[in-house]
């Protein structure tokens, strides 16, 4: 019977992160997930933004991990390659008080950040030149930034599989017991795995995982937030992440560009969702709208193309969880909601120290291989008359199968072969980003299905995906309908 050193529970950017951490040692690790693919949570619909860590309290977890996991996002994207720009970020005020962002910096100051600065009109027009110039004010954090979250999940996950950890997908933990100092970890109420340490990472559902040993001291409060998108170009007028003041629901609606381009707006907060309605509602929507409306005066919604919903994971402390329970070698790393992106890297450090006080021997293992290729780069879109003599060649390397986001069928191929197999065609999408432009995917789907049973040699059901499961999404019409509706045309 194989007992692994360290079971992870939940392959989201926490557990990703924290295996491939842990990867750098001589250890047994298993990685459970119970979708179908690792970021298929929290980690693939939210805001992704690289915070400064100004925002969270300095008594909090939180405000003690979020600039130490910011920092480390240059030297993780030079490794493995997912994405990541250092952009800098507004708090903006329309009000001549400057005592809100004062006490924001003052907070930050005490994170240990040293890039903090408030400034007035001049500064601000000089960095963003299209938001309102109703803008008085605004704490300027120059470190902070963009990245692609799911992306990065992947990377992690894709360079822990590549150093030895073991990943298990569509297995869901049912129980746990603990028998003889090891834990038994049973998935899909039959399969069993030994494990001598075991790392809750499971998101929303950390608090059940949690009551499976017993212990009961945390709750999951889900707060839902829901997010605006845009076509790609449409966030290249603006330079920095634009946020507005906080409030005690968070840190308030976003106005930036993707590290794609794309305009993103959101998200509101409600807290009174479910953990899996995903769902996305109109007259939410178009409060995003108008509250970003009010700073950016050229919003266009005719460039929308998607609205998503993201599940935070809050938890009844309203702070971080982390650390080893009552329960010997079981650890909580719960409540993991913003910054949880940014926070991810000093996430995993703090485990693997947990893990090292809890008597974990840690050997470092001398063939770690920190660098992952990357599947796609970061270039300009080519004009149509570039690219249309290879929509419909015979099967090669340069043939294009995503028009709109311009992916060729070699990358598509690459994504396939990185040792987690990918089981969907919205698997497909955020590995690539085949499917992410203006039709989204009505163009590619099955050029990529085609692909997929081609190279894994099996039928591809293509309505087998999370994304395309019973959730409601606001379409472009609806939503340019309500607006007018509401006089906001």
């Amino acid at each position: 019977m194989l007992t692994y050193d360290v079971i992870i529970i939940g392959a989201g950017i926490v557990g990703t992160s924290i295996a491939r951490n842990l990867s750098r040692f001589k250890l047994d690790i298993l990685l459970l997930e119970k979708a179908n693919d690792v970021s298929t949570g929290a980690t693939k619909a939210n805001s992704a933004i690289v915070h400064g860590g100004y925002a969270e309290k300095h008594t909090t977890l939180k405000g003690k991990l979020c600039y130490k996991g910011r920092v480390q996002f240059k030297r993780l994207n030079e490794e493995l390659n997912f994405g990541f720009a250092q952009t800098g970020s507004l708090v903006v005020t329309t009000e001549d008080d400057t005592k809100p962002l004062e006490e924001l910096m003052e907070n930050g100051i005490k994170n240990g950040l040293h890039d903090l600065s408030i400034i007035g009109a001049e500064k601000i027009r000089e960095l963003e030149p299209e938001l309102s110039r109703d803008i008085k004010y605004a704490l300027y954090c120059e470190g902070a930034g963009v990245c692609s979250p799911y992306e990065m999940a992947i990377a992690l996950a894709e360079n822990a599989v590549k150093n030895g950890v073991e990943l298990k997908l569509e297995e869901e933990v049912t129980s746990i017991e603990k028998v003889d100092g090891v834990f038994r970890v049973t998935v899909n109420e039959k399969k069993e795995y030994y494990g001598r340490y075991v790392i809750n990472a499971a998101g929303i559902y950390a608090d059940k995982i949690s009551k499976m040993v017993g212990v009961d001291d945390f709750e999951i409060l889900p707060r839902s937030g829901q997010f605006m998108i845009f076509a790609r170009g449409s966030g290249d007028p603006i330079n920095t992440v634009v946020f507005q003041l906080p409030t005690k629901l968070g840190k308030g609606v976003l106005l930036t560009s993707t590290y794609y381009g794309n305009l993103l707006l959101g998200p509101d907060a409600k807290d009174d969702g479910e953990r899996e309605d995903t769902s996305t509602h109109v007259e939410r929507l178009a409060e995003i709208y108008r509250q970003t409306k009010a700073l950016y005066h050229k919003l266009d919604p005719r460039l929308f193309i998607r609205s998503f919903t993201g599940i935070r994971a809050r938890s009844s402390t309203d702070d971080f969880i982390i650390g080893e329970t009552r329960v010997p070698g079981f650890i909580n790393v719960a409540g993991i909601q913003s910054p949880g992106i940014t926070s991810s890297p000093a996430i995993a450090d703090m485990v693997v120290d947990i893990l090292s006080k809890a008597g974990l021997m840690l050997e470092e293992n001398p063939n770690f291989d920190p660098y992952r290729k990357p599947i796609i780069t970061k270039k300009p879109l080519r004009p149509y008359k570039e690219i249309k003599d290879l929509l419909n060649i015979p099967s090669a390397p340069e043939k294009i199968i995503c028009r709109c986001e311009q992916v060729t069928e070699a990358e598509i191929v690459d994504a396939l072969h990185r040792g987690i197999e990918v089981k969907t065609v919205d698997g497909v999408k955020r590995r690539t980003r085949a499917g992410m432009g203006w039709c989204q995917g009505d163009f590619c789907r099955s050029r990529v299905v085609e692909i997929m049973e081609r190279e894994y040699k099996k039928r591809i059901d293509p309505s087998y995906d999370v994304e395309r499961s019973c959730v409601k999404r606001v379409t472009k019409s609806e939503l340019l309908e309500y607006l007018k509706s509401q006089q906001l045309l």
